[in-house]
């Protein structure tokens, strides 16, 4: 049986059809799985796990499903989703795991991430990042009005599409040394990760050993999914339906 993983899903109620993609995706595909890793940018925004939303209830009850028939999900935080809690995560069924997890699969030592850790040349969005993952401030954030919170993360996202327009390719890529620094952190021969939207599979040459970098699609015309069986570890795209 395959394991599954998958980011970059950008759920939203102004894209049903990607909703509906990867609704058909866990009942054709995933329902036949060994597990499914979801490593964020799962929704296009969190405003926190108290927004009654219709759209996050489905979910829920679609990957509470899942799980039903014996297929475990997990879930790693991105930078639009980092706020899901505990309460989103039982509801649903996900275990929820650090922001950086090891896998040993068939073989193969794997980190797995989001990724956007590894994009040190865009320094504006570490910055960003370094400022709304204080916990002080999420508290804060938390504590707003839902409407409020729905106003904010609107325009913060409609800042950081504009920001990412106007930037370089290589900003918003990954760093090589990032990377290598990671690979030599954690003793891995393979990392997974989304948040570029840049869909590949990368070999890297590290004092002589060739390494692998498996990078997910975006959810936009098509879904993306990383595919690992005990004889292989592929990439692949297909259509909603």
């Amino acid at each position: 049986m395959a394991i599954l993983f998958i980011a970059d899903l950008h759920l939203s109620e102004k894209e049903p059809a990607i909703t509906a993609g990867f609704l058909h995706f866990l009942r054709e595909q995933a329902s036949q799985a060994k597990a499914l890793y979801i490593l964020g940018d799962f929704f296009d925004y969190w405003i926190g796990d108290d927004d009654p939303s219709l759209l996050h209830e489905a979910i829920a009850q679609e990957l509470k499903e899942l799980q039903s028939k014996g297929v475990p999900c997990y879930f790693i935080h991105g930078n639009r989703d980092f706020l899901l809690g505990k309460k989103f995560a039982k509801e649903s069924g996900m275990t929820l795991l650090p922001a950086e997890k090891v896998l040993t699969l068939h073989g193969h030592h794997i980190l797995i991430l989001h990724g956007d850790t590894l994009c040190t040349d865009d320094i504006s969005y570490q910055r960003y990042r370094k400022r709304v993952y204080n916990r002080w401030l999420q508290r804060l954030f938390l504590a707003l009005p839902l409407s409020t919170r729905h106003r904010i993360a609107e325009r913060m996202r409609k800042n950081s599409q504009s920001a990412t327009q106007l930037k370089p390719e290589y900003i918003t890529d990954v760093n090589e040394q990032a990377v290598i620094e990671k690979f030599r952190k954690y003793q891995v021969d393979w990392m997974i990760h989304g948040h570029t939207h840049r869909p590949a599979i990368h070999e890297i040459n590290v004092n002589g050993k060739i390494l692998h970098r498996a990078v997910l699609g975006a959810w936009d015309q098509n879904g993306s999914v990383i595919k690992i069986t005990p004889k292989t570890i592929e990439l692949l795209h297909f259509p909603f339906y």
